[in-house]
């Protein structure tokens, strides 16, 4: 099986978003009201195709900051977190009701209103210590400590954090799949995760967990060796058996610029994903804007496909 992953931008939603009434979903200005989400699904469908939403909640815009400021994640000053990238945007907290509460009302919504065949969930599992009140209640309750100021490992409360971390993340992934499997028992909540010895996850319980994983190594960088992809299969297979794996892969570069709108060169796809596929990853490409600025990657894609 071949896949393929279009990530839509700010100006794509007017074509190509889905309608929500989750209140506190953002739509976008450009959006309407019709449903382009449901047609682009429809005519996946008459393609027969197998489609998958992807969601990503690790950033919210302003409004649900002023509405449910415990939302957002806090760091060691007691400072809640402007997004790195977006500055317009605030970091959340992903072990608070954010995810638990939030994000699992929006996939509800998704599955229920599309009969998607999965939910791909995209920076799901934080970004970095969160010291919000949820997470400073949460775990003291759980582990009588507060939480640590400090990342070494001999410390009692980061281990416990660690560890209690570790337990929420999969927390809230049981909590999403049983959600959705509730509403459509042939979809999964699919994870963004996995990463060999370095996950900061179980993957022992990440393998159990998992109906399928895409390895998000989109392309080498720097000095990374080809032969890095089959690495990420390897470490999938090891845990997921012999469950079906993905490999996504990128057609732009991507650098420390990873400019999302360019190009790689087709000797450099072409090698990345056949070590991967050569260890058992399924090709994924992922194109970033519903629109085509340069489409000289297209031919290489069709090569790739065509021969796997």
């Amino acid at each position: 099986m071949r896949w393929a992953q279009l990530t839509l931008v700010e100006n794509d939603p007017g074509r190509y978003d889905p309608q929500t009434e989750v209140p506190l979903h953002h739509r976008s200005a450009w959006m309407g009201d019709a449903d382009p989400f449901g047609q682009l699904f429809d005519g996946c469908r008459r393609r027969n195709m197998v489609v998958i939403a992807r969601t990503d909640p690790h950033a919210a815009h302003q409004d649900v900051c002023d509405a449910h400021p415990d939302w957002i994640a806090v760091d060691a000053n007691g400072d809640k977190r402007r997004h790195w990238a977006s500055p317009e945007l605030w970091v959340t907290c992903a072990l608070g009701p954010y995810n638990f509460e939030f994000m699992t009302a929006v996939h509800k919504e998704i599955a229920s209103r599309y009969a998607v065949d999965g939910i791909f969930g995209n920076r799901w599992s934080g970004s970095g210590m969160c010291y919000c009140e949820h997470c400073q209640r949460t775990f003291r309750a759980a582990t009588g400590l507060e939480l640590p100021r400090t990342t070494d490992p001999r410390d009692r409360a980061r281990r416990a954090h660690l560890a209690w971390q570790e337990q929420r993340l999969f927390d809230v992934w049981r909590l999403w799949d049983r959600e959705i499997r509730a509403i459509n028992p042939r979809a999964r909540f699919i994870a963004n995760a996995g990463g060999g010895a370095l996950s900061p996850l179980d993957m022992k319980t990440v393998g159990e967990l998992s109906a399928t994983l895409f390895a998000d190594r989109q392309a080498r960088h720097g000095l990374m060796a080809p032969w890095a992809n089959g690495k990420n299969a390897k470490e999938y297979r090891a845990t997921l058996g012999r469950k079906p794996i993905g490999g996504i892969f990128s057609v732009g570069v991507e650098e420390p610029y990873r400019w999302k709108d360019s190009v790689q060169s087709e000797a450099e796809l072409c090698i990345w994903v056949a070590d991967g596929t050569a260890n058992g990853l399924r090709p994924w490409f992922t194109k970033f804007s519903g629109t085509l600025y340069d489409k000289r990657w297209l031919d290489s894609v069709e090569k790739i496909y065509t021969w796997h």
